[in-house]
């Protein structure tokens, strides 16, 4: 029966980065990955281009997390900047694009991997691929007892990186979260986060493929605002997606009844109501015989100025010439605040990261180490914290990761 001062399970960037640290100093370290190679989430973050992080300062980060509290001390000892040097000094160059979004020059997820890799194996880390843990126990000399496909392995202590319950096709299938509960932690339900939002009505297949670069969006329960965000929507089979609206579903997470909610687009964000009606009226003065929807078509796309026009009552072949006040205040309110009805969230299946996970109270955020049960680490997506798209959930990774691994 092998026996290791630490043993890792799972090799996302969470885990990969908990067994360096524990390798490099010098502690021998065993990484179990249930897959057939490591970090395969990795590879599809950033849309295949590994969005790393995220160069905001550090407020801005603590922000863009449910839970985030948890990570000041985890970013105390490793954040953004030292992940970035941490690429770096190795020789990995990297690039800040819009959104202050860090990626590699290479940009390429794989060449990410293959140097994660390269670092394992220079530092020394067993690596064990196609090795599922069946069960993990505690015995009577307080040393962990961990039962593999492979057979039994002894560890002193353990640090649960298994990440959450979304992209299941990558080996996120919630792993972590029987061990967490048996051992005594509570798992708070494992819930879709950064996911598309579906629409109830039939219409909205009719904008199906049709991009926005910058819209705006507020998520409405009744009148109160639950948030709002900025940036690209795309309007798809089921409804609608996009960086804003995934970061905007975080907020619908954890409503209940969520066809009680609407969004309320903003086509236009640049202009404000005054602003945009004083351009309609110009544009109406200046092209009497044309129609309404040709006129907003020069505004937004041709599909989406149909159902506004439609929305608006004003009949197909209504020219500008003829449209009224209230009509022309109208077409400027569903410019600024289109309704559409919330039908749910995608499944977690289809979800980017998982909200839930290990109760944060239930682990010292200096350490990472369980409060309940010593020797007991737990890093990443397993544990309660999620972040908006940019580079923010990789990141919580790595420096939950860091720690546990300078702990153990």
């Amino acid at each position: 029966m092998k026996k290791y001062p630490v043993v890792v399970i799972g090799s996302g960037p969470a885990g990969i980065m908990a067994a360096l640290q524990s390798a490099g100093r010098g502690i021998q370290t065993l990484l179990l990955e249930k897959n057939s190679s490591i970090g395969n989430k990795l590879l599809i973050t950033g849309g295949g281009r590994c969005n790393l992080t995220n160069n905001r300062d550090l407020p801005d980060f603590i922000a863009s997390y449910h839970n985030g509290n948890f990570l000041r001390n985890a970013f105390a000892r490793f954040d953004n900047q030292d992940l970035i040097a941490f690429f770096e000094e190795k020789g990995v160059k990297l690039v800040v694009e819009q959104e202050h979004l860090i990626f590699p020059v290479s940009q390429s997820a794989q060449s990410v991997v293959d140097f994660l890799l390269a670092q394992l194996k220079q530092n020394k880390v067993d690596l064990w691929l196609k090795n599922p843990v069946l069960d993990i126990q505690k015995n009577s000399n307080r040393l962990f007892e961990i039962t593999t496909v492979t057979g039994p392995i002894i560890a002193e202590k353990i640090i649960l990186a298994t990440g959450g319950k979304s992209y299941p096709q990558t080996g996120s299938t919630g792993d972590g979260y029987g061990p967490a509960e048996k051992f005594g932690h509570t798992v708070t339900k494992p819930k879709p986060a950064l996911c598309g939002i579906a629409l109830q009505e039939a219409w909205h297949k009719k904008w199906q493929g049709i991009s926005l670069e910058k819209a705006g969006l507020r998520l409405m329960l009744e009148k109160k605002r639950l948030g709002s965000e900025s940036g690209e929507i795309i309007f798809t089979h089921f409804g609608i997606s996009g960086p804003a609206v995934l970061n905007l579903s975080r907020y619908l997470t954890d409503v209940e009844d969520k066809r009680a909610t609407h969004l309320l687009v903003d086509f236009l964000p640049a202009l404000n109501a005054d602003v945009l009606q004083a351009r309609l009226m110009d544009e109406f003065v200046r092209h009497g015989r044309m129609t309404a929807r040709k006129i907003l078509s020069t505004l937004v796309p041709s599909r989406i100025a149909e159902q506004i026009v439609n929305f608006a009552g004003i009949s197909e072949e209504k020219t500008a010439s003829n449209i009224t006040g209230r009509e022309r205040q109208t077409l400027v309110f569903l410019l600024n605040s289109f309704p559409l009805v919330v039908d749910g969230l995608l499944p977690i299946e289809e979800a980017m990261v998982t909200r839930g996970g290990v109760n944060v109270k239930e682990l010292n955020p200096q350490t990472m180490e369980s409060k309940i049960v010593p020797g007991l680490y737990f890093a990443g997506e397993v544990i309660d914290v999620d972040g908006k798209t940019g580079g923010f959930n990789l990141q919580a990774a790595f420096s939950t990761g860091f720690v546990a691994g300078t702990h153990v």
